[in-house]
């Protein structure tokens, strides 16, 4: 897929598209810190945030399989920024 296929792929589920533009604020995100302020379940964005990090869109940060850290990736960068374009 390429950067436009991916941001289409992301806004199609919003609960990918709550996850990815919470990068927006902070660099570094746990999902619980997303839930809280989306007011989503935990489970929600843990979902969502496995789906991105399999699509190479965000990288945990730690080896934890629980509570982890999570980034965008460069590729996670540059479809915000072409989200940030279909959407405004």
């Amino acid at each position: 897929m390429d950067i436009r296929q991916n941001a289409l792929w992301v806004i199609d589920t919003d609960r990918r598209l709550i996850t990815i533009k919470a990068f927006n604020k902070e660099k570094i995100l746990h999902p619980s810190g997303i839930a809280k302020d989306n007011h989503r379940s935990i489970q929600n964005i843990s979902r969502a945030l496995h789906e991105l990090e399999e699509q190479g869109i965000v990288k945990g940060i730690d080896q934890k399989t629980t509570w982890r850290k999570y980034l965008l990736t460069d590729k996670g960068k540059k479809i915000l920024r072409e989200i940030e374009n279909i959407i405004s």
